[in-house]
This record gives C-alpha cells, structure tokens and sequence, in this order.
C-alpha cells in the first residue's frame, strides 16, 4: 500500500469517527428531549429509524446511489408510522443530519441524473411529511426547520464541492495534456539522436566492408538496433498524443542533477544528493524524467515546506531500474498536506506511470514529506 492510499484511509477513517460521534451526540440529545417531554417509548421507532439511516450514511462511500435511496426509503416509513400512530415528527434532527450526509455525497459524486433525483426524493418527501403533519407539542416547527436548512446545506455543499472537484478534474486533465504537447516537442531530439547514431554506424559499416567484410554483420546488427530503439521511441511519444495510457514517453537527456541541486540549496535549506556511479548510463527518457522529478520535488519543497531543515535526495539503480526519492524534514503543517498535492506532480505521475513504472507522494509518518518514483530500464538494466 502506497503512503498516499495509507493517508487517504487514515482520513476517511478519521472522517467517518467524526461523524459518528457527532451522530451518537445528536441521537442522545434527541433522546433525552423526548425522555423529557413525550416520553422514551414515543421514540423508539423513531429512533431506531434514526439509528439505521446515520449507520447507512457512515457506510456510504461503499454504494453511494443505494444507502442515499434506503435512508430516503426509511424516512420515508418514519414519517408514515409518526403520521399513522401519533408519534412525534419525523425525520427528526438526527435522521435530518444523517440524510443531509447521504444526499450531500450523492450530488457531490453520482452522475447529475440520479444525483438530482435523490436531491428531488427528499425535498419531496419533506414537503409530504410537512403537509400530512398533525400539530404535536414536539416543536413540530424547530423539526421543519431543520430540516429545510439540513436540505438547502446538503445540495448546497454537495453542488460546490462537485464544482471543485470537476475543476481540479479539469486542471489536472490540462497539465496532462500540456505534457503530452512538450513530449510532442521532444519527439525530434529523440529521434534525431538514434538517427544519427544509426547514420554513424552506417558509414562505419561502409568503411569495415572495404577492409573486413567479415565484420559488416556486426556493424548491421548496431544499426538494427538503434533503428528498433529509434521505432520504440517514436512509438512511446506518438501513443501519448493519442491520450493512450499504456505508450510511455520519450524524451532527451537534461542538465546534470547535482546543478538543479546546487541551485536550489543557494535559496533553500541544503539538500544532500546520492546518486549512483557516474558510468551507468539510462534510455534518454529515464534521464530526463529522473531530472524532472527531482525539479518537482525540491519545488514542492520551497512552494510548500520552506521551514524544512534538510533535503535528501537519493537516486539508486538496481537489475530492475531506477528508484528516485525526494525527503524533507519540515514539520507538518495546518496546510501542507492539501498544498503539497500540487497539479505539477500530476504531470510527473503520467510520465512515470506512461513509463510503466510507479510514483507515490504523501507524509511520512512522523515529519516530512516524500516523493519517491520507480522506473523501470530497458531489458531490466540500463544501457
């Protein structure tokens, strides 16, 4: 499990504590209202209702659509049963709060037909409940209340967060595209560079078949496989722009790391760099992706963490491929882990992942902040 995926279920675990907290608050102050007034034994459908509809909107992110359209279907028989036997009015402020949880992750994240439906569903069902209503000495009018704000929060909140995540949806769309146009723009370094090694061996080949035809075979066999490299290159750029996702990119080699990280420790804390022996030697788009990713890194770095003490950035080879990791020590901040997320990671991601290889960003368990990418070589080993 990634750090990123290890953080996301701490929060959602967190998230669904809240709330059922604040559900066994809002159930037991209803309680004793009613112990007070009605009597307890004037609740207990109610309340049993209650009790399910907030277990279903702790549970909904396993099935929006039908824990939002079973909490409807039981307030719905709250509010025949309150109307039928003379019970208190219902859906009371738990089960108000708890629809309010269901309805709002609905319109937040369904598709707009169904979202709509189920916002439409309870806003007819509370307009039934308030005109079948009997007048009761429950502060029947507090119950309407709350539940028309409870309404109007959840489709407000649901429809501003869906805005939110539909433009961050877009953003991200649009810094994928971008980096897709400026591997476009590398397609003829990378090219050019295989072709003129190819062009190289040819004329090499010509001068070997005058003195030693015997070792023309050698020399076509290099000029086969640089054409092949020079094909799966092309390929790698020319699948990018058809926003397929399994061709990964190509690109020329960049400016050397320990220069980006001289650079950088100039106007940021230090930064120690370990990388391996100088001879080893990458496909050009491992060698530039490697560079970039460290240069998101240590930007993310000043962007969002410029209290950090130390830098480590660690560049290892193994028969597999290459392991790149970026760490800081700042101290996690009221801000940092909603910032850090940035939008320029989304564009390092598709070029890793395009690669077949992996790239993870998240908090360390006590202070700092990693991003660590896998890439994979040719052949499992540079060349």
């Amino acid at each position: 499990m990634t750090r990123v995926n290890i953080w996301d279920r701490r929060l959602g675990t967190v998230t669904t504590a809240g709330l059922a907290v604040l559900f066994l608050a809002v159930i037991g102050t209803q309680f004793v209202a009613f112990a007070q007034t009605w009597g307890a034994r004037y609740w207990l459908a109610g309340g049993g209702a209650a009790v399910v509809v907030c277990a279903l909107a702790l549970v909904r992110r396993r099935q929006r659509a039908l824990t939002a359209v079973a909490g409807l279907v039981i307030a719905g028989l709250a509010v025949a049963a309150a109307r039928v036997f003379h019970l208190p009015t219902e859906p009371g402020p738990a089960m108000a709060l708890a629809l309010a949880v269901l309805v709002g992750s609905a319109v937040r994240t369904l598709p707009p037909v169904p979202a709509g439906g189920l916002a439409t569903g309870w806003l007819v069902l509370f307009c039934g409940a308030f005109l079948a209503a009997r007048p009761h000495p429950s502060g029947a009018t507090g119950v309407w209340v709350i539940n028309a704000a409870a309404w109007l929060g959840a489709v407000g909140v649901g429809l501003a967060l869906r805005l939110l995540d539909e433009r961050a949806a877009a953003t991200g769309e649009k810094v994928r595209r971008d980096e897709r146009l400026e591997l476009a723009r590398e397609l003829h370094d990378v090219v050019a560079h295989h072709i003129t090694g190819m062009l190289i061996q040819a004329q090499a080949a010509q001068l070997v078949a005058r003195k030693n035809p015997e070792q023309v075979a050698e020399s076509l066999t290099g000029i086969e496989a640089a054409g092949a490299e020079a094909l799966r290159a092309m390929r790698r750029v020319v699948g990018l722009l058809r926003d397929t996702e399994d061709a990964p990119p190509a690109s020329a080699g960049p400016e050397q790391l320990d220069v980006l990280v001289e650079r950088f420790s100039r106007q940021g804390p230090p930064v120690r760099l370990r990388v391996p022996d100088e001879s080893a030697a990458w496909p050009p788009e491992v060698t530039n992706t490697v560079y970039r990713v460290v240069r998101e890194a240590l930007t993310n770095v000043a962007r969002h963490a410029p209290h950090a003490h130390s830098v480590a950035v660690t560049v290892d080879q193994d028969p597999s491929g290459v392991r790149v990791e970026v760490i800081d020590d700042a101290q996690p901040g009221p801000t940092r882990v909603a910032n850090r997320g940035g939008y320029g990671l989304i564009g390092m991601r598709e070029r890793v992942e395009t690669l077949g290889g992996t790239l993870h960003a998240g908090p360390l368990p006590d202070a700092g902040w990693s991003v660590l990418a896998t890439l994979p070589t040719q052949d499992g080993r540079p060349r």
